[in-house]
């Protein structure tokens, strides 16, 4: 076999395991360094010391070298040099402390009090409760970034509570799954992130693209609340006086105080610090970080028992993702070596694609990637072998990046993999069945469809606030 064959059966045999269930990151560090040391494999200066050996030399002294030579495979430097470049790497510095700020938010007790202040606050509007759901998700997912546990804890909270004003139950469902999943797409998200420490994209430029975008699917979103409760006032019933009780402006500006400002403007100013170029990402994340602890100390909602549990998960959480890069920085660094990297260039040359067809093929190849594997597998592992192809047909990188991350969002929606789906099945009443909340869910995957059309149709969704704020 040619080495660009064997690199092909590398790929191969690694999506063939990830089907299998393996943990990925081990299993991209074992098969990197497995094929690695083929590929590297050098026997004249692994075991050069041979050359200066005595001929009398004893047998253990043989063995000993001969052990020390097998070790000294240059794979073994790569996995080291790879490892010490993810640990320095300056941008991931941001993901343990916008994971903190995340996981103190979600134990401060805010989310109920802003969940209810809303619903007050837009009581007279259609789906009055449907929005302040969303709006509260949106919000939340901004702050934490993690899928699972926003549909989680707003499946807890919201949705008993819309099921209670007569909504319909896969109406209700789609609301919290499509708002939970908003996190990923928003600034600060910890996904983009990840992708400008695999591409290269500044992080800045990311989050100032991904702003336009991420509140044009939250405006469908809403529209699409909205409209339906005009065309079908039965599916999200005006609430009663008893549901949503009337409270007076002066009282409901201070609950909008006490429990909308507080998130809006820890989120505000960590988004608006980094924007304005007043801090860099790792500076603005740690402001958040500490902002989170005041909110959650301010809540009465800080204890040493929460603040562990913040800890820990923060660090498995960025223990995963580092690791997972270490694996495809080595596993990548093999395949790149043995040719595949040229072999799937040369192919998709081949195919004589435009532009256009070749975002639609990539996304669509990134779409079903989303269905058995998490985004940060997808844009660790898979993303950076499409990032080498996009000079070739004048793609933007930040364009792409973007295209991705509104992709990803259709990855927790699509049945019959629709991990948002399962995660407020497990928590919500028995009643309500798996297929009635993939039922929700689908007119929401729609407009993350539209909104994708958009963008291609208007790149400027995408670049404006890059060019506005730093030039082109």
């Amino acid at each position: 076999m040619t080495e660009p064959q064997i690199a092909l059966m590398m790929l191969g045999l690694f999506i063939g395991l990830v089907f299998l269930g393996f943990p990925i990151a081990f299993t991209l560090m074992a098969m990197g360094i497995g094929f690695g040391y083929y590929a590297y494999f050098d026997a004249g200066r692994m075991w050069r010391g041979f050359n200066r050996l005595a001929e009398d030399a004893a047998l253990s002294d043989q063995i000993s070298l001969w052990i020390e030579g097998l070790f000294n495979n240059r794979i073994f430097d790569l996995f080291i040099n790879q490892t010490y470049t993810v640990m320095s790497n300056e941008v991931l510095t941001a993901v343990p402390l916008f994971l903190f700020m995340g996981y103190v938010v979600e134990r401060a007790n805010i989310v109920s009090r802003l969940f209810s202040t809303l619903n007050i606050a837009s009581r007279n509007m259609p789906g009055s409760m449907g929005v302040a759901a969303l709006i509260t998700c949106a919000l939340f997912a901004t702050a934490t970034g993690i899928v699972g546990a926003v549909v989680t804890l707003m499946g807890l909270l919201a949705l008993p509570a819309m099921l209670k004003a007569r909504y319909n139950p896969s109406f209700a469902a789609g609301i919290i799954c499509a708002g939970g999943t908003l996190g990923i797409l928003i600034p600060p998200s910890i996904m983009l992130i990840v992708y400008a420490a695999s591409s290269g994209v500044s992080i800045v430029r990311l989050y100032a693209a991904a702003l336009l975008p991420g509140l044009t699917l939250v405006g469908l979103y809403l529209l699409y609340i909205v409209g339906r409760a005009l065309l079908q006032p039965g599916a999200a019933p005006k609430p009663t006086l008893e549901e949503v009780p009337h409270v007076p402006r002066g009282k409901l500006f201070m609950m909008l105080l006490t429990s909308f400002f507080p998130l809006a403007v820890l989120i505000l100013s960590v988004l608006g610090s980094i924007l304005f170029g007043l801090a860099t990402p790792t500076e603005a994340a740690a402001i958040g970080a500490l902002g989170g602890m005041v909110l959650a100390v301010i809540y009465r909602a800080m204890s040493f028992q929460r603040l562990r549990e913040s800890v820990y998960l923060t660090v498995r959480t960025t223990a995963m993702v580092c690791w997972l890069f270490v694996g495809s920085y080595t596993f990548s660094s093999v395949f790149s070596y043995l040719g595949g990297e040229q072999v799937i260039a040369e192919f998709v040359t081949s195919l004589d694609l435009t532009p256009l067809q070749f975002l639609l093929l990539a996304q669509l190849i990134i779409f079903l990637l989303g269905w058995p594997l998490e985004w940060s597998e997808i844009i660790i592992i898979f993303v950076p072998i499409f990032l080498p192809l996009l000079p070739m047909f004048g793609i933007d990188p930040l364009f792409f990046g973007i295209l991705v991350a509104l992709n990803l969002q259709t990855s927790f929606l699509t049945p019959p993999m629709a991990m948002s789906a399962y995660y407020l099945k497990g928590i919500a009443p028995p009643e309500l069945q798996l297929t009635q909340i993939f039922r929700g869910v689908m007119p929401f995957l729609f407009m993350v469809i539209v909104c994708m059309l958009l963008m291609y149709q208007f790149p400027q969704i995408v670049f404006h606030l890059p060019e506005l704020f730093y030039g082109g």
